[in-house]
């Protein structure tokens, strides 16, 4: 499994519709079929900044996703609204996805 986490600093002004900018991309890149989960958080610290959790099947998933129209378009909409280059940390995960967390049951 590939894991992406990708954090965004956003215009003040397009802070409230990023959502809206990039729902196209989101829509298109969850439909994709080596993509296993693509989630965003607003920061509540700071509205300008978003994160983008996000994982593919494996390593082909991910350069599908990269080679693929919809993603040209979604850097080319989140170009004219992000404040600066966008954080990301890639890494290769052993296993196919989530797993129960020991620590913490529901009462």
């Amino acid at each position: 499994m590939i894991f992406i986490a990708v954090r965004f600093t956003v215009r003040p002004e397009h802070a409230d519709n990023w959502l809206t900018i990039v729902d196209d991309f989101t829509r298109a890149t969850r439909a994709e079929p080596g993509n296993l989960f693509y989630d965003w958080s607003r920061s509540v610290d700071d509205p300008n900044r978003y994160t983008l959790l996000e994982a593919f099947a494996d390593s082909a998933a991910g350069e599908a996703h990269v080679d693929s129209d919809h993603f040209r378009a979604g850097m080319e909409a989140m170009a004219g609204a992000i404040a600066e280059t966008p954080e990301i940390l890639n890494v290769e995960v052993p296993g196919q996805g989530w797993n129960k967390m020991a620590e913490l049951q529901p009462k």
